[in-house]
């Protein structure tokens, strides 16, 4: 059996290096033909030495001219954007891993869906933006989409063999992050530090920022709607801070099936590359006597509006999940970088969608320009609040 050819877009993020450690696990099943960073020049430039791909893409166009210099041989050295594009498509590789962060993932994932790719999906914000877009394409072009995420690939597993049609509730667990419990006003002034740092997973920091607002529940929700062709009001989202039970589906005659199991991201992203075979992963196995318990909470979507907003997106559908998405990018950007509080993210996202106007059946380029404008606008706001704080002090 011929090794399966896969190319990683955001090879040196976490979902990327966890993706070339389950490589290096099974060399004889995998083989990397394409890696692609934004600017991370010296691990990218570590992850060639080793793999040997056939193409490889810095974002940053600067960097991609200085790496020029160094790689040797007959490996394509790709940049930009448009760079990116065409490493989602590359020719000889059978599988794509869209692990970059972002709505940057929308355009190359719809490349390779357009190329016929199977596509293993870490991406949250391309279907959160551009659902209805990419679902068409994959059923268009026939294109495999296979869920990283660890709550969608548990979904996954749970609904193989199953009639969707059957499906009662699709349960989306949640760690609750590292503010669980916290009422609003406790959330007021609470710092970067402490904001990424997560009790359960080890994730990139925009994720990890997404998981302590809930905003990453609230783009599940938006995914679950597309990837498994249901209504917002059959999702529901529940706090697991154990972290154990992945996800769950409950079915028309009241039987739950849940995937559950050690938490570890390169579980889920073996199982989209070998889907729907398994093979071995030497990852620490689940004790059952040690985990005790699981436990479940409703979560506080007056205090965590980020997840109530998501919610309410996916229900009204249209462009205005695409603003959610953009707004949500530039206000946990800027928060990041220290330039505004941990509330302003909920605060402002807010009232970028009430400004917005929705869309109901978007095309790509009314995404693209709801996303261009969702990001403006939020820099205005933000900027506005930056200013108030100013004239107080």
């Amino acid at each position: 059996m011929n090794a399966q050819r896969i190319g990683i877009l955001g090879s040196t993020g976490s979902i990327g290096t966890q993706t070339l450690n389950v490589v290096d696990q099974h060399p004889r099943e995998f083989l990397i033909k394409v890696l692609t960073a934004h600017s991370s020049l010296d691990l990218l430039k570590t992850q060639i030495e080793k793999y040997k791909p056939e193409a490889v893409c810095l974002v940053d166009e600067a960097k991609a001219d200085e790496l020029k210099k160094h790689v040797k041989g007959s490996i394509h050295v790709l940049s930009g954007y448009s760079g990116l594009d065409e490493a989602a498509r590359w020719e000889s590789v059978d599988t794509v891993i869209t692990a970059v962060v972002g709505n940057i993932g929308l355009k190359p994932t719809l490349e390779a869906i357009k190329a016929k790719k199977k596509i293993g999906l870490a991406n949250k914000e391309t279907l959160v933006s551009g659902g209805p877009v990419v679902m068409e394409a994959a059923k268009k072009y026939g294109a495999e989409i296979v869920p990283i995420d660890s709550e969608h690939s548990a979904i996954f597993q749970c609904l193989k063999g199953e009639n969707v049609k059957e499906i009662e509730k699709i349960i989306l667990t949640c760690s609750g992050g590292p503010f669980r419990g916290k009422k609003l006003h406790e959330l007021e002034g609470v710092t970067k530090e402490q904001a990424l740092n997560h009790p359960t997973w080890k994730m990139g920091g925009k994720i990890t920022i997404d998981s302590a607002t809930l905003m990453n529940k609230g783009f599940e929700v938006n995914e679950a709607m597309w990837l498994y062709d249901v209504t917002a009001d059959k999702i529901e989202a529940v706090i697991h801070p154990q972290s154990i039970i992945h996800s769950m589906v409950e079915f028309v005659d009241g039987s739950i099936i849940a995937q559950l199991g050690t938490h570890d991201m390169r579980i889920p992203i073996q199982y989209a590359l070998t889907h729907p075979k398994r093979i071995p992963l030497n990852v620490p196995k689940f004790d059952f006597v040690h985990a005790k318990q699981f436990t479940f909470e409703k979560p506080d979507m007056e205090t965590f509006e980020c997840l109530k907003m998501g919610i309410e997106a996916a229900r009204m559908r249209g462009t205005v999940c695409c603003v959610l998405n953009a707004s949500n990018d530039t206000a946990v950007e800027a928060f990041l970088k220290n330039e505004i509080e941990f509330l302003d993210i909920q605060h402002t996202i807010r009232e970028v969608m009430n400004a917005h106007k929705n869309v109901h059946h978007p095309t790509l380029e009314d995404v693209l320009s709801a996303d261009k404008w969702a990001r403006k606008e939020t820099k205005e706001i933000l900027m506005q609040k930056t200013d108030l704080r100013k004239n107080k002090v």
